[in-house]
């Protein structure tokens, strides 16, 4: 038996983020793959815990090292996620969830088909372009590019197993812990979790 690797994807602002975070306070044992960027720190996010922030250099040394399950070029920024890491916590028998772009979710389940995919749709452009104004992190320059990408990262929404229209921030949680605890309980992962005792019961 392993874990469950679960990808989160949406368009920047669509509201991953938050609802991951919201994820992992009422389902502690899933755990959150921590990427690799080049980005500078935003306000508030912290090393380690948003993301492990390394020098272009160092980013690039680990690319070449093979350490990186996916890695992507977003913004002008990389990003990459730990192979070795997500191996231990899977091998273990623990859930993963990976917050990461459409080009990365399509890499990940070219690499290892028993991923959960789920993708986060904003209600509306005009209420994602909201949100970007609303972060007050980036220039109006760089908030038009993001709604331009988002036109083109909502047209691979086909390509995931659930869909989440992120309109009420409540409900569109509770709809990716109902996804998380569902595919838990799918049959062939139950009867391996819980083999001897079902075979007692016959």
């Amino acid at each position: 038996m392993s874990g469950i690797l679960f990808i989160v994807s949406a368009p920047s602002g669509g509201g991953k983020t938050t609802l991951v975070k919201a994820l992992l306070a009422v389902e502690p044992e899933v755990r959150l793959s921590v990427s690799y960027t080049t980005r500078p720190p935003r306000p508030g996010e912290v090393n380690g815990r948003d993301y492990h922030f390394v020098s272009p250099a160092r980013f690039e040394s680990m690319l070449k090292a093979g350490e990186f399950l996916e890695n992507a070029v977003i913004y002008g920024n990389h990003y990459g996620t730990s192979e070795k890491w997500i191996a231990a916590q899977l091998k273990q028998d623990r859930d993963i969830v990976l917050e990461i772009d459409w080009q990365g979710a399509q890499l990940v389940r070219r690499l290892m088909s028993e991923t959960v995919s789920v993708f986060i749709l904003p209600p509306s452009l005009e209420a994602l372009e909201r949100r970007l104004n609303t972060r007050s992190q980036d220039s109006a320059e760089v908030i038009a590019r993001r709604l331009a990408a988002a036109r083109e990262e909502i047209g691979h929404v086909g390509e995931f197993d659930y869909v989440i229209m992120n309109e009420d921030l409540n409900r569109a949680a509770q709809e990716l812990v109902s996804i998380i605890r569902a595919e838990r309980l799918k049959l062939s992962r139950q009867v391996a979790r819980h083999a001897d005792l079902i075979n007692r019961m016959k």
